[in-house]
């Protein structure tokens, strides 16, 4: 009897250690990126950490001053914006960069009139976060 209550335990924590090992795995699994970040953002930016291209990298962009990615130098336009992304303000800059931050250096890029395709963006910009 003595060795079942241990046994019990034990298996009950092997139980619970698992579970938390696929919890991490699934958390860790990168997020794909729809189409209207394809179609619109992939050209110029990543979401990779320092992988900046011809726009800088949008990694864990939520939170950060515009304009002030390390390893990137931006327009004196987002330096100056004074924008901290968020929801919101990256709403706003992907429908018309020029009306949020005129002078910068998004161009060709007009915006992206699209409100869901817009919000397909920033939801995933925001989940790719983590």
């Amino acid at each position: 009897m003595r060795s079942l209550v241990m046994v019990l335990p034990a298996a009950t924590m092997l139980t619970l250690l698992m579970a938390s090992a696929i919890v991490v795995a699934e958390q860790a699994k990168p997020v794909a990126a729809p189409a209207a970040f394809n179609n619109a953002c992939r050209t110029c930016h990543s979401i990779k950490e320092g992988d900046h291209r011809i726009g800088p990298s949008l990694h864990r962009i939520f939170g950060g001053k515009a304009g002030t990615r390390p390893g990137f130098n931006s327009s004196a336009a987002l330096k100056n914006s004074g924008l901290t992304w968020d929801e919101k303000s990256l709403d706003r800059f992907i429908e018309n960069p020029e009306a949020v931050a005129p002078n910068n250096a998004m161009k060709p890029y007009a915006g992206l009139p699209d409100a869901a395709a817009r919000k397909q963006i920033v939801d995933y910009l925001k989940a790719a976060a983590g």
